[in-house]
This record gives C-alpha cells, structure tokens and sequence, in this order.
C-alpha cells in the first residue's frame, strides 16, 4: 500500500468509479477506498441505467469521457428510448442491466487502470491543515486521510462519494440495523469528523423494493413490455456489434384494493409513519405505503417486474418500495394478478443516511471549508446512479484540474443537464434527494440526449478524457450536417418528384416547386423517406447523410425545430451575458442596505461567483439584483 496519492477517492460506487477513472486518465495517482472490493459499480437498487433526464445524463457522462455509457451499453439486456411520442427535447435512453455484469465491468476497467490502486478499507477520518483567516475564523486543506485500519495515507484532494453509507441504518417494519445495503455495514467516523469540521449535516431516505423468485411468478397473466427492436447504444463509440447481449422482456401488472388493504395492515409498524425514520425521502419514487397513503383515491398502482440478470432467478419488484415487515410484504404482493403464488428471495427495506447540504460546496464540487476536499453522489442530496456519476466526474475532473494548477471545468445550466444538476444543488440546496428531470431544464430543447457529443466533446478532448479519433469522427459528422443543412435551405424540388410521397403519407400535395426545408417542417414528412426519393440516387452528399443516421438525425431536428431552438438560443444568449458579470469572492453583501434580510443570508451563505448565478438563489428577488448590480458599479 503506498503511502502517497494525488487523490483519494472514497467509496466505488458510481459516482466513485468515475471520479477516479477521469483523474487516472488526467495523469492524477488515485487510491480508490472501498469497505468491500467486491462492491464496485454495485447497483444497489433497480438495475436500469438512465430513463428520463436520466438518460440525458449518461449521453453527456460518454461525451466527457466518462465510463457509465460504455458499461450500460456492455450489460444491457433490455434497451429502450423513452418519450418517442413527443418531440425530441424529452426523448431519453434507458436500459435495463445485468447487475452482475455491470459491476464486474466496472471492477475490470477499473483494476486494469495503472494509476488507480484499490484499497480495501474504511476511512473515518480527514487529515487537514488549518490557517486563520482575517475575520478569525478558519481555513482547512487536505492532506490525507486515516483508515479504521490505522493506516495514513497522505494525498493532495480527496473526494467523498459515500452513496448511503454514512451512519447508515436499514428499516424493515420495527426491525433496524446498521448497513447501507443488506450484507454491508455503515460507514462510521467521517461525518463527525466532517461536523467537527465545521460542516452542517441532515439525514436522508431512500428505499428498495423486494426480490422476487422468477419461478413463482405467472408472467402469462402480465403485460409484456418489449425493448426496442433496433435498440441504440449510450456510447457515442463505435461497436462493430450491439447489442452485447441476449435482449429479455419485462413485464407490467398492477396492485389493487386487496393489496391496499394489507398494506395499511402494516402501518402501525412502519418506521415511516410511526416517526423512526427522520429522514427525507424521494419525493418522485415513494414507497408503496406512501402511494397508498397519499393516493389513497387511487384504486391500483403500476408494478414492473424487471429481471436483475440474464442467468439468476430474481426479479426486480419496481414500484414497490417498502419497509414495511416482511410478513406484510409478502402477503399484499401476493394478492397483486400474476404473482399469487410468489416467494420473497429479498425483502425491501429503507435506509437513512447522512448527507451535507449543498450550500456548502462550489460549483466545482469542492467544498467551501476545506481545500482539496470534494463531495458527490448522494452525499450530496441527490439520488440515482446517474445523478451521482455525473457529479463523480465532474468531481474527478476539477479535482484533477486544481492539482495541475489548471482553470476549473464548470458547465453552465446552458450547456449541460450536468450544469442544471449542480447548479441546481448548489443555488437551490434541496432538502430532499434531488432528481433530474427534463422540466429541470430551461434550455432542453437544445440540451437534448442525441447532439450530447455536438456539445460537449470538444471539453472532453480539451481535458485528455476524448481521444483524436473520436474528435475526428465527431468534426466529420458535423462537417456533413452543416452541408447537409445548407443544401435543404436552398434546393428546391419539383413537384412531379415528390408528389407520390406526400400521398402515400396523407400530406398535402404541392402545385409547383418547394424548397426541401419546407416540405421537412411538416410533421408527416420525415427526412430518412425523403433521401431515398429517387432523384437523389446519384447526389453524393444525400448518399453520405443516408449512411450516417446520426447526422441525418440531426439534420432534420434543426429543420423541424428552427423557430423554437432560435428563441432558445436567444434566451441562451441573455443569459451567457448574466453569467459573465462576476461578484468578487470577498463581496461584503451586508454592507448593501437595501437588500432583504434574506437576501444577504442567502448570498453570504451560498456566494454565488456571477449575477445570472445570483439570480437563480431562492430567496433573492429582482430588486436585490439590481441593489447588487448598483453597488458593484459604484
């Protein structure tokens, strides 16, 4: 074990993984700290990656560099675009994991990485140095960490990617133990040494659903739900194959008054209503018990049963989460259609946990107390694995960044749902695990899943994470959908050679000749039908967008969505201009009289670097923009 790395990472969930994996690749030394090797990658709770928003996430997570695209597209077995009946800001990848799979791909690339080494241990304690400040209070930096083991280690940043563990405690009906997952203990030491610090803390909750015996279920009486049939990979990488693995079916059924009825039998002993759970629990994926109790008009609720791999025998009970006692759990799943006869293999259990709200930390994930020291995940307030992989890698990156003296890599809400998720974190400090969405997003209609690479690769090269052959590939694809663009604003068509077309799919014929745009804008006219008119056999351009769907993909979004993607870059623009004013670090808010009591507290508090950030603060109005705006001229 060596004595000295450039950063310490602490846990290998995925949040971990990726945080390490950026800064190896960035030529940083890491020492990887897990309480159980065996763990990395782990998919704790539903073995799915992306969905909504989500899966916008992990497009931009590849885009990067990063490595949760790549292992969802290498474990997949069920493959699904979201949303395809609305327009393209909301369409969103998902795909359904073997969790087993998953998590050795994960330990794999993770192993074979030179500049990562693996430590199996706990840390329980922060090494700093502290220098006083002009106002008496403190600054800390690290410098290493101490393990339950006794060992120190010394290094220059550590980040915190600590998922649920921190002084964990597991519910099941009256039952409680210490662990962050059923088989693992919890996490002890790092909060109070965080609180002795100087850091605020609170508790939060989340859930999981039972495992269910796949050979006790009736799945001839559920609705199959199929993945797509030409299923698309997350990786902008090229395979030569995909998918990698045999594609499996889930299936949909419901629960309905009888299972409502012995839910509420249970009530009496759930750590939830009857006070023993303190802390706040997702708000968009409650436990079943809260749906019923909530919901209570609400005569049934979906249930999904999702296989965990393509060899076991467990099924993934998604929609219903619990802690109820395992007696209750297993009488109302057995009232639901298909699984009357279904046997418990796991039972759901909720589990509360520490986190540290996020006021306290910079736009680049480095916390405000202390130098070098980095949080993300669900230490962060959020959840779900795409969430924390997102911030795991923009933790790795800056990480990496301020050891090699560089600028930090920040990404503006306009730029990135990445962006919209820590500056989200960071101005809005959730009280309960946040959840991106696509409505998180202002700009989503050019923030969308399909051009990630358009936006964000070049940042992705710049940082070493993207090598020059996919840049190449990148900069050819955009060569041709500028060509492409510009050839169907101005050509036109004849009528004689479209016109079978327009009736074949019941639009509207033209009398004369029209410009390609326009015949694309309709809504019946889809661009992969009009290449393969017959009077473009011979273009060599239309030949190059037919062979490349993505490009083609591209092309006929820009032209469909025009007049809506200029207002959004219009808006885009205003607010590049907000974000460039800066507010000095040591700005003295109150000293400015004007401003509302909590305004100054919520501006001292979160110290926002730019107006446009100043202005997405909840608590500060208009007129303390302006009162700000007044004296920083003055």
């Amino acid at each position: 074990m060596k004595k000295y790395y450039d950063i310490i990472v602490i846990g290998a969930g995925h949040a971990g993984i990726e945080a390490a994996y950026s800064a190896a690749r960035m030529g940083c030394s890491v020492g990887l700290v897990t309480m159980d090797i065996n763990a990395i990658g782990r998919m704790s709770c539903n073995p799915a990656i992306g969905g909504t928003a989500k899966g916008h996430l992990v497009r931009e997570i590849d885009a990067l560099g990063g490595i949760m695209g790549q292992l969802a597209d290498k474990t997949g077995i069920q493959f699904k675009m979201l949303n395809t009946s609305k327009g393209p800001a909301v369409w969103s990848p998902r795909c359904q994991s073997d969790k087993n799979l998953y998590s050795e791909e994960a330990a794999n690339i993770i192993k074979e990485f030179d500049r990562i080494e693996i430590l199996q241990d706990m840390v329980n304690q922060l090494r700093v140095t502290s220098y006083e400040l002009r106002d008496g209070k403190y600054k800390y930096i690290i410098t290493g960490i101490k393990t339950e083991s006794g060992t120190e280690i010394e290094c220059r940043s550590v980040i915190i990617t600590s998922g649920t563990f921190l002084n964990a405690i597991m519910h099941t009906g009256k039952a409680n133990v210490e662990g962050g997952r059923i088989g693992e203990k919890s996490a002890t030491g790092l909060s109070e040494c965080m609180l002795s610090l100087g850091f605020e803390t609170g508790r939060l909750k989340t859930g999981t659903p039972p495992r269910l015996d796949l050979d006790t279920i009736d799945f001839s009486r559920t609705e199959v739900q199929t993945g797509d049939e030409n299923p698309q990979p997350f990786s902008h990488k090229k395979y030569a194959k995909f998918p990698f693995l045999e594609q499996v079916n889930c299936y949909l059924t419901h629960t309905n008054e009888s299972t409502h009825e012995i839910l509420r039998t249970g009530f009496e002993d759930s750590p939830m209503f009857t006070g023993r759970i303190k802390g706040v629990g997702p708000r968009y994926c409650p436990s079943i018990e809260d749906k019923i109790s909530r919901f209570s008009e609400k005569p049934r609720h979906q249930i999904f049963l999702e296989p965990e791999t393509l060899d076991g025998k467990t099924i993934y009970m998604n929609g219903f989460s619990t802690s109820l006692p395992v007696d209750v759990q297993e009488k109302a799943a057995r009232t639901i259609k298909a699984l009357e006869n279904v046997k418990l293999v796991k039972q759901g259990y909720a589990v509360e946990y520490d986190f540290f709200p996020t006021h306290q930390i910079n736009l680049t994930l480095e916390t405000k107390l202390v130098s070098g020291l980095y949080t993300a995940g669900q230490i962060n307030g959020t959840s779900g694995y795409e969430e924390a992989a997102a911030q795991g890698l923009m933790a790795g990156i800056n990480a990496a960044l301020k050891i090699q003296n560089k600028e930090p890599f920040i990404l503006k809400r306009s730029e990135a749902y990445i962006g919209v998720l820590i500056d989200d974190l960071i101005n809005k400090c959730p009280d309960e695990p946040y959840r991106m969405f696509t409505s998180c997003a202002e700009y989503r209609l050019v923030l969308r899943q399909d051009n990630a690479d358009l936006r964000l690769m070049k940042y992705g090269n710049e940082l070493g994470l993207i090598d020059d052959e996919m840049m190449n590939d990148l900069n050819e694809k955009m060569n041709l959908i500028k060509d492409g663009g510009n050839y169907f604003n101005i050509n036109t068509i004849n009528q004689k050679l479209v016109n079978e077309y327009l009736r074949s799919v019941n639009a509207n014929e033209i009398s004369q000749g029209e410009f390609l745009h326009n015949l694309i804008k309709r809504n019946e006219v889809l661009l992969k039908d009009i290449v393969e008119l017959e009077c473009f056999n011979e273009n060599e351009l239309i030949q190059k967008i037919k062979e490349n769907k993505e490009a083609l993909n591209q092309i006929e979004i820009e032209i469909k969505y025009k007049g809506y993607i200029d207002r959004q870059d219009e808006q885009i623009s205003h607010f590049v201009k907000n974000e460039a004013i800066r507010i000095p670090d040591d700005f003295k808010y109150e000293k400015i009289r004007s401003l509302s009591t909590e305004a100054v507290e919520k501006l001292s508090r979160i110290r926002p670097n730019s107006i446009g950030q100043a202005m997405r603060i909840a608590g500060v109005r208009p007129s303390d923009i302006s009162a700000v705006m007044i004296y920083m001229r003055g």
